[in-house]
């Protein structure tokens, strides 16, 4: 007599339970592939470069960018971080970040469809010999020609995207 090996009902349900499980999951990570096309149509610019403070005795100068962030997508979106490099008249003054990484999503200026979202950043910049005429008009108040090139990081509660950037005023 031949024995057949049957699946009790009981386990039958733990595994539909853990298939379903499964499915379930794969579902959100698919679901979240749909935020890449949101993340995408953000768009940054440099809005204004204001000299904040002349330190004379340690030869620097603190300049406050502002950048206008611009979601163009349905989500409501973040950015948590801006990393740019300054150049003024086209010569490099320096780099610097904007980062707000540590304060947890839902405590960072958030970003509604259609809505631009001004973010400060500051830089310092030392006077040297290369930049010296530059750092003197800067000092001066003089009309002067920004341009930063970075990269900035947007999310949504799914997805993270780092965006290259070019921007000048």
């Amino acid at each position: 007599m031949k024995k057949y090996l049957f699946i009790k009902p009981s386990k039958i349900i733990v595994y539909v339970a853990i298939g379903a499980m499964f499915a379930f999951m794969g579902g959100i990570v698919y679901y979240s592939t749909f935020d890449f096309a949101e993340l995408e149509q953000s768009e940054i610019k440099l809005l204004s470069v204001d000299l904040v403070e002349i330190d004379s005795i340690d030869n620097r100068i603190t300049l406050n960018l502002v950048f206008g962030v611009t979601n163009n997508g349905e989500r409501t979106v973040t950015v948590p971080e801006i990393s740019y490099q300054l150049f003024v008249n086209e010569r490099s003054l320096g780099s610097s970040s904007y980062s707000v990484s540590d304060i947890p999503l839902n405590g960072r200026a958030l970003m509604l469809s259609g809505m631009q979202v001004p973010l400060q950043s500051k830089i310092t910049i030392n006077l040297t010999d290369d930049i010296k005429d530059i750092y003197e008009d800067i000092s001066n108040g003089e009309n002067l020609n920004y341009h930063v090139i970075g990269q900035y990081t947007i999310e949504t509660a799914w997805q993270v995207m780092d965006i290259p950037f070019d921007s000048s005023i």
